[in-house]
């Protein structure tokens, strides 16, 4: 691939944030544009992931971008929609372009405004990423269905209570030295384990240590290609990226295999020419805990219904044999859904550049991402490098 990721980004911090969407979009891309020592006018088309879904009242906000940076007027900027994978989708569109030699610079920008709508209105928004016909009436919205997909797992492999209350404890640790993260306080896994009425239970056998937060937030980067990045003052290569798209029906698939979530990933390793043991971490889509759980299982670092060794064991912890969500992942770092893929991006990126702050990866020099939509239904994987040179 020639499409590399130029600056570090640009990532506000997430959480109940009074900015309104276009000021969050401003501050993320203010800060993308001057770490990669561009102006706004370098830029050939611009993306941006938002699922909104009826959440925020702005449900255009392909132009908003434009208000803070005049020199972006008439240039093709479009909104993209996919889900919880919404930005990721954007960031793929942006490295098809590159790669299809049609722009030299473009901007990629995540951001979602959630908390401005109350809890029902959330809850509905976030449902519209289910099959209707299936989970009309799910009172638990979107809990509810991964609630579903934990009983069968619990049902099929045993009770694997104590392995989510660790992965929760795991991404609280993390996220506490995130200093962008929604959620900074450390929980133990014995608090995670337990239901009280700090933790209650929302659905099933989740409970709240177990579900991403609400979150606002957006981060944007920008993605150039080889003649621009050898100037620039920081940047990583993209190995690969891939998508895969799965039945949205869960009465068409097996709700215990996530395979959407395997061919995403193999492909995406298999371009790059890597294998897991290459890797010195991974931003996972951590939704809910179960869904870490599985996704162990899914990119093949267990086999099936075993996903609880990863988190026993240590292998996913920061100093384990594959860190997963150092950033502290959507648990802890929030999950403000436009956003959360051109995130994961942001934050895997600054891990390559040693830029990490608090949650650094010590020699990070390969990462991958993995994101999803719906329940493991858009699927985005992709494989970033350091680079001391260029080709």
């Amino acid at each position: 691939m020639r499409t590399y990721m130029i600056g570090r980004g640009g990532h506000t911090r997430f959480g109940k944030l009074e900015g309104s969407l276009e000021q969050l979009m401003t501050e993320a891309v203010t800060e993308a544009l001057e770490t990669a020592e561009m102006c706004a006018s370098d830029i050939d088309a611009v993306y941006i992931g938002n699922f909104n879904s009826g959440m925020c009242d702005q449900e255009f906000p392909a132009s908003l971008v434009l208000n803070g940076f005049p020199d972006l007027r008439f240039k093709p900027t479009t909104r993209v929609e996919n889900a919880c994978a919404s930005g990721s989708a954007a960031l793929h569109q942006g490295i098809n372009l590159i790669e299809g030699k049609l722009a030299r610079n473009v901007l990629v920008i995540g951001a979602e405004k959630m908390t401005d709508a109350d809890a029902a209105r959330v809850g509905k928004g976030l449902l519209g990423a289910s099959y209707q016909p299936e989970t009309a009436g799910q009172r638990a919205g979107f809990a509810g269905v991964f609630a579903d997909v934990a009983t069968r797992y619990f049902e099929a492999y045993g009770d694997h209570s104590e392995a989510l209350a660790r992965i929760a404890a795991k991404n609280h640790g993390n996220g506490m030295h995130n200093p962008l993260a929604h959620l900074r306080k450390a929980v133990d896994v014995d608090f995670c384990f337990h239901e009280s009425d700090r933790n209650p239970v929302v659905a099933g056998p989740l409970k709240r240590t177990d579900c991403s937060p609400v979150s606002d937030g957006a981060a944007a980067l920008i993605l150039s290609s080889a003649d621009v990045a050898r100037g620039a003052p920081y940047s990583v290569k993209f190995l690969s990226c891939a998508q895969s798209t799965d039945f949205m029906p869960m009465a068409k698939r097996d709700p215990l295999v996530f395979e959407g979530v395997t061919h995403a990933w193999n492909d995406a390793l298999t371009q790059a020419g890597m294998t897991l043991a290459d890797l010195s971490l991974a931003e996972v889509h951590d939704c809910f805990t179960i869904a870490e759980l599985m996704i162990y299982e899914s990119i093949g670092l267990t086999a099936l219904g075993e996903g609880a060794r990863a988190i026993h064991e240590g292998w996913v912890m920061k100093d384990g044999r594959l860190p997963i969500n150092p950033s502290g992942g959507l648990k802890a770092k929030g999950h403000p859904v436009g956003a959360t893929g051109v995130s994961m991006h942001v934050m895997a990126a600054r891990q390559l550049m040693g830029l990490a702050e608090g949650c650094q990866v010590s020699d990070a020099h390969t990462a991958a991402v993995f994101n999803m939509g719906g329940l493991a239904v858009a699927n985005y994987a992709s494989v970033l490098q350091r680079v001391a040179d260029h080709d």
